[in-house]
Formats: structure tokens, C-alpha cells, sequence
């Protein structure tokens, strides 16, 4: 669990540089990107999100996508419980067949509510940033708080899909359940 803040504290702390690539993935992002890499080990998925022991591990991006290349350089390689991880970037919920975590980037709260009113019952961890993140049944939310990035949980949300969060991980979050 150290590694994670270590890691985590050492992203943040990283002065933008110049890079070759076309775009710049602001610091508070590539932060977010390696939290979403490390919740693929402190998330219990049900046996039938998986129907072969090799099937990648989906790692979404609903919307806007903050995260650049950075998301898939971070799980370049990387492999959960002989799952390897792979991004994949959607448009539109359509055109989510099977994904295990996905980071939603919408603004409108109706939208929001919306879509994570479709993935209910889907075993899929839903991540976002938007304020109302949680109230509107998501899983897991980011904020910054002191110049940090902060995680606020719905560990109910999570049960009702079939999940199970770490306790290591709920140990270093805000605990929110919304009222109904």
C-alpha cells in the first residue's frame, strides 16, 4: 500500500515537461490514471466478469478522454490475476460491450445519472470527478483536497454489482453512501 502513496505522491509532485506528443496530460491526470490502474488489484470482480482465466481486464474511458496516452502507457504490460489490462476509449454507452473499470467524463448530471443507472447491473467499477459523482450512484469519485487527490467511495454501490473493494482501499477513502 506504501508503493501506491509513493507512487501516487511522487506523479503528483512531477513539473510538466516538454514532450514529443501532441497532447499534455495535466499532473492531477496521470495521478487519477495510476489510481485507476492500482484499483484493478483492490477490486473483487464475480467469477462471470471473466469467461476465459486470460481475458483482458478492460480499463473504460466513457466521454472526454483527460488521460491521453498516458492510461495506456501506465498499463502497458501490466496484468491483474493473469488478466492483462487493456484501455479501451468509447463515445458513446452504446458501445460499451464489456469493460471492468470505467472512468465516466460527463457533465451533465442528468447524463450522469443516466449512465450509471444503465451500468448498475453490470460488475463494472464506475469512476468519475464530477461533483455529484457519488450521489448519482457511482462507485468511486476523485478530489483534491490540500493539493491531493482525495478518493470518495460508495462501497454500496459497488456491493449492488456484484463488487468487492479492499479494505486497503476503503482505508484510504471517504465513505459515502447517498441517501435515497
Amino acid at each position: 500500500m506504501s508503493r501506491i502513496l509513493w507512487l501516487c505522491g511522487f506523479l503528483a509532485s512531477v513539473q510538466a515537461q516538454g514532450s514529443h506528443a501532441p497532447v499534455q496530460v495535466p499532473d492531477e491526470y496521470k495521478v487519477k490514471a495510476v489510481f485507476l490502474f492500482h484499483f484493478a488489484q483492490f477490486v473483487e470482480w464475480p467469477g462471470e466478469s471473466f469467461t476465459r482465466p486470460d481475458e483482458p481486464m478492460v480499463i473504460g474511458v466513457l466521454g472526454a478522454d483527460p488521460f491521453g496516452q498516458y492510461l495506456d502507457d501506465v498499463v502497458s504490460g501490466e496484468s491483474i490475476k493473469g488478466h492483462p489490462l487493456q484501455v479501451k476509449r468509447f463515445g458513446r454507452l452504446e458501445e460499451i460491450d464489456k469493460c471492468h473499470i470505467l472512468f465516466v467524463s460527463t457533465e451533465g448530471l442528468g447524463q450522469l445519472r443516466t449512465v450509471l443507472r444503465e451500468l448498475e447491473p453490470r460488475a463494472t467499477l464506475t469512476v468519475g470527478d464530477n461533483p455529484a459523482f457519488i450521489r448519482a450512484g457511482g462507485m468511486i469519485r476523485f478530489f483534491s483536497e490540500d493539493s491531493k487527490i482525495r478518493l470518495q467511495i460508495n462501497p454500496e454501490a459497488a456491493r449492488s454489482s456484484g463488487l468487492m473493494i479492499s479494505s486497503k482501499l476503503l482505508r484510504l477513502a471517504d465513505i459515502s453512501i447517498p441517501k435515497s
